[in-house]
């Protein structure tokens, strides 16, 4: 099967607000990750479509404490750049009065230092650019009251000169760019390209009327001009099967050439379609007509993203796909695998068909969620030899079904299978054990989806016990089904 770029995802799954950087050969990619800690994915490629993740950025309590985040709150939008052997992310945390902080490291798999904080600049989606005279610009989407303009509207493109070194701003902010007049102008990026600063910024909101824009200036602090063209790249308004598409990052390549990761999402079933994978990594091809970009989506991808993994979890160090929304990860169990407690142990969802299967001890009390956030998941629980689906949507949870178990070991199943009812798919419960397999309950996934429940992140696989006592989990595995 032929896949293009345009409809199939580098990084699949809830990796949303892609930015990238380039040293040497090696290509390195951040990506929101909102209340979940460890937060922001990194990943390295050697060719911008094959990519691995090699760690987390914030990992320690002092950068970035688990478990205070409501859902889609915490981190947002970071941007990586290098200079001089020093990697650097810049990013948000709105439950900090949205304060912008930097953290640094000469590896990117980490560690990490601890953040330099510019506090008081209310915004999100900060950018961080340096001059000729290495002079560092922290440009951001304002939401400051001080800086709305007469009879305007915000947010607006703000930035400040700062010091990294003594983590310090050396002036006010002040508004470099209102947008080009569609919603919300956000996620700005600065970039030098012969005589011309160009900035790039999302606007039209992160929904479907999403768009990616540009302006250029001679100095890196403007007066911009608007690109003729904008917005340069869109799916508004169209039948295209990947649709929200925006926020986007520019690098460019070994040989001269450039490139733009941007986010998209997959909406699958009846009006309004439906997202629950999240927003996706996407990757375009970049070409310069009258020193303006033009995007190109027309490159066709080797192969599809291998997702597909199992984890015994036989080293105490868990693999950094792991996650959690609400509380530090766990360690191993005694006697084996791994002792998950109260706090939820989580993975991404990468596919729209895959296949789950969670391993525990038949004594555990236990919970294995599809979760989107605390008011809409299913699960199906173990607990006193019976599995029980239930469901939350909204205020509304309820038991839909339940079977005795059999055997010392039971496997918990959930799949994500083709749609019964005209939402993106049905999610189905299930158990194996002693007796064989066999399911319990299906559920329209339409309710664990973003166009349901709002916010800003994809689907998680989660596990957590019930109750004080540490349950057992000996492995998982997670597999997709078909072919997106």
């Amino acid at each position: 099967m032929i896949r293009d770029a345009a409809t199939t995802p580098v990084i699949p799954g809830f990796f949303p607000d892609p930015s990238v950087c380039r040293v040497g050969e090696d290509y390195f990619l951040v990506n929101s990750s909102f209340e979940y800690a460890p937060g922001i994915p990194i990943h390295r490629s050697r060719d911008l479509r094959t990519w691995t993740q090699i760690g987390n950025v914030l990992t320690r309590e002092a950068q970035f404490p688990a478990g205070v985040s409501g859902a889609s709150r915490g981190i947002y939008a970071p941007t990586i750049r290098h200079r001089e052997g020093t990697f650097f992310v810049v990013v948000t945390n709105v439950e900090r009065g949205d304060e912008q902080f930097v953290v640094t490291a000469t590896d990117p798999a980490g560690p990490w230092s601890d953040p330099i904080v510019f506090p008081g600049l209310g915004g999100i989606d900060p950018d961080l650019a340096w001059d000729d005279d290495g002079r560092c610009f922290l440009t951001y989407c304002a939401l400051d009251e001080a800086l709305r303009p007469e009879d305007g509207a915000l947010p607006v493109i703000a930035q400040v000169r700062v010091d990294l070194d003594r983590g310090v701003q050396l002036d006010e902010p002040r508004v470099i760019w209102w947008g080009s007049g569609l919603a919300h102008p956000e996620g700005p990026h600065l970039y030098r390209r012969g005589e011309w600063w160009y900035l790039l910024t999302a606007e039209g909101g992160t929904e479907r009327g999403h768009a990616v824009c540009v302006a250029r200036s001679r100095a890196i602090d403007g007066p911009f001009e608007a690109a003729p063209e904008n917005p340069i790249f869109s799916r508004r308004s169209t039948g295209f099967p990947v649709q929200n598409t925006g926020h986007a990052d520019l690098v460019e390549q070994p040989d001269g050439d450039w490139a733009m990761v941007y986010l998209g999402v997959r909406p699958r079933g009846f009006t309004p379609g439906f997202h629950v994978a999240g927003r996706e990594t996407f990757l375009a091809r970049v070409a310069w007509v009258d020193d303006w970009p033009v995007v190109h989506t027309d490159d066709v991808l080797p192969e599809r993203p291998d997702t597909a993994f199992t984890d015994d979890f036989a080293t105490a160090d868990l693999h950094p796909r792991w996650v959690s929304p609400d509380g530090a990860l766990p360690g191993r169990h005694p006697a084996g695998g791994v002792a998950v407690g109260p706090h939820e142990i989580a993975v991404r969802v990468r596919d729209l068909r895959w296949r789950f299967e969670a391993r525990v001890d038949a004594s555990a009390a236990v919970a294995l969620r599809v979760r989107l956030d605390e008011r809409h998941w299913y699960a199906i629980t173990l607990q006193a030899g019976t599995a029980e689906v239930r469901a939350r949507i909204g205020p509304l949870e309820a038991s839909v079904g339940s079977t005795p178990t059999t055997g010392d070991v039971v496997t918990l199943l959930v799949e994500a299978v083709d749609a019964t009812h005209d939402g993106p798919d049905d999610l189905r419960f299930g158990v194996l054990d002693a007796d064989g397999e066999r399911w319990i309950a299906a559920l329209d996934g339409r309710y664990l989806s973003t166009e349901v429940a709002g916010g800003f992140t994809g689907r998680v696989l989660g596990l957590r016990a019930l109750g004080a006592t540490p349950a057992r989990v000996t492995g998982v595995r997670y597999v997709p089904l078909g072919d997106d």
